[in-house]
């Protein structure tokens, strides 16, 4: 039992290490000169970044991909204290419900923002806002690790879901 918990410690700490990575770093969507994500594009062989702000013709999408990434992360760290305080406060035999229905809220939020992202990503990088073209790009490592967050989020809140409490 002791090994599983751990595991599970491990794959939820993954999980929102794959999260915090997948929002804050700056590789959305790359290209030879540039990279994008959510908050800012940075062009590489000038080294200056330029933040998307609501001058952006699709300001409405990112700030919808951003909010959800934001509380995705929020809910994955909750959902951990959440497993830590019942851990030690829950009798036994009993299911680990609340963090399963957290960390499941966590799943949601990064799906929808990596989907957004997904269906959006034409219109995002046609804006003419942008220093240089960006529609020649491809979907970088933080839009992967968002969808990877996904799965291993999706897969934690069915663990917690089915795991109880034993001796």
């Amino acid at each position: 039992m002791l090994i599983l918990l751990a595991f599970i410690i491990v794959f939820h700490i993954t999980s929102a290490a794959l999260l915090f990575i997948s929002t804050i770093d700056n590789a959305w969507w790359v290209g030879d000169n540039f990279s994008t994500d959510v908050w800012r594009m940075c062009a590489t062989n000038t080294s200056t970044c330029v933040a998307i702000t609501d001058q952006f013709r699709e300001y409405q999408s990112i700030q919808a991909v951003q909010a959800t990434m934001i509380l995705s992360t929020i809910f994955c760290c909750v959902a951990f204290l959440v497993f830590i305080l019942q851990l030690f406060r829950l009798k036994q035999g009993e299911r680990f419900v609340l963090t399963s229905i957290i960390q499941l809220l966590s799943c949601l939020c990064v799906m929808i923002a990596a989907s957004i992202y997904t269906d959006r990503h034409e219109e995002l990088h046609k804006s003419h806002e942008y220093s240089i073209g960006v529609s020649e790009g491809q979907y970088g490592y933080s839009f992967v690790l968002a969808w990877i967050a996904f799965a291993f989020t999706l897969i934690s809140g069915v663990m917690y879901l089915v795991l109880r409490k034993r001796k």
